[in-house]
């Protein structure tokens, strides 16, 4: 059985983009392989400035009560926290030795956070690459799932896995990615990738009305700009949406209606939101029931924890060997 391994990090609410795009497929790779998760909050230290303490902790627990109410099941795959690893951070040290200053200043990613950072760029922005090949090393996983923003960090894990190797030994496999099935998700502004920090999302716990409210306002075909004029199904993302919620015959009506004007944006996303509901509402049913008992949620990534400690120690320690340190 395959190692599949996928990081999240606890940056804020969980939106129907990390459904779509990465949490419903790591829910179906955990019933074909041995799968570890990781809540990456040291990858959330990067930002500047950084979240407070109190804010990390609880974006930590907001995120774990998100995977585990989307229906993550700890019985079928490893999940923890990535700090209670320490070894993420020893291996991230001797593999950032093998990585090269270039390919760390070619990163896309490197070049959209600098432009971002609001008082200084760390070190942590450039090393970010090094510390996500740390991750899956350090896991000996041979698939990632990833988006296609993240294909180019994966490439730089290929190549310190077999810069480390040529020196040292055939020690880690080079990962293959599993690209996601939903390539991009847009937001409700219909132009921009879904994120929390766009404010263009709906989150996956977000009360029912809030939903209704965000998805009134989510921008549509500009061409319909009256209740009668015929719209293109094409140009909506809206219908982009109907498509991952919405059952075909559904769908086909929605879009009939839209080019004949049989029907009004409003009414197109009602029958979205319906289906959306079918998806979001148990997600939340669970979610509660997770809050109302945060020591079942604790005892899950302690226990995930224990796991990836191990699997972690025994590369650490064949490191250790290879590279000549005790």
């Amino acid at each position: 059985m395959e190692r599949v391994f996928s990081g999240i990090q606890p940056t804020g609410a969980l939106h129907i983009g990390n459904w779509l795009g990465a949490l419903r497929n790591w829910i179906a790779l955990s019933e074909r392989h041995e799968c570890v998760y990781s809540i990456v909050d040291l990858h959330a230290l990067t930002p500047s400035p950084p979240p407070s303490a109190e804010e990390m902790r609880r974006r930590v627990r907001e995120v774990a009560v998100t995977l585990l109410a989307c229906g993550l099941d700890t019985s079928r795959c490893t999940l923890f926290v990535q700090s209670e690893v320490p070894e993420h951070a020893e291996l991230a040290w001797v593999l950032g030795c093998q990585a090269a200053m270039g390919d760390l200043q070619r990163m896309t990613q490197f070049k959209e956070k600098s432009e971002q950072a609001r008082e200084i760029v760390g070190l942590g922005i450039f090393a970010y690459p090094v510390l996500q090949a740390a991750d899956i090393l350090l896991y000996k996983a041979t698939r990632v799932p990833v988006g296609e923003d993240q294909v180019q960090h994966l490439e730089l894990a290929r190549e310190i896995a077999r810069r480390f190797n040529r020196i040292y030994g055939a020690t880690f496999p080079e990962p293959e990615p599993i690209l996601s099935p939903t390539p991009r998700v847009f937001g409700l502004d219909g132009v921009r990738k879904m994120s929390k920090s766009l404010g263009n999302e709906i989150g996956l716990l977000e009360p029912a009305e809030s939903v209704k409210a965000r998805l009134a306002g989510a921008m549509t075909d500009p061409a319909r700009k009256r209740r009668t004029d015929p719209g293109d199904p094409a140009k909506c993302n809206v219908f982009t949406w109907h498509g991952y919620f919405t059952p075909a015959a559904e769908r086909e009506e929605c879009a009939k209606g839209c080019r004949t004007a049989a029907i009004g944006c409003l009414d197109c996303k009602e029958v979205l939101r319906t289906h959306l509901e079918k998806v979001l509402a148990p997600m939340r049913e669970r979610a509660a029931a997770l809050l109302a008992e945060p020591a079942a949620v604790e005892r899950a990534l302690r226990a995930g924890a224990e796991k990836a400690r191990a699997i972690a120690r025994a590369t650490m320690e064949e490191v250790r060997h290879r590279i000549g340190v005790r």
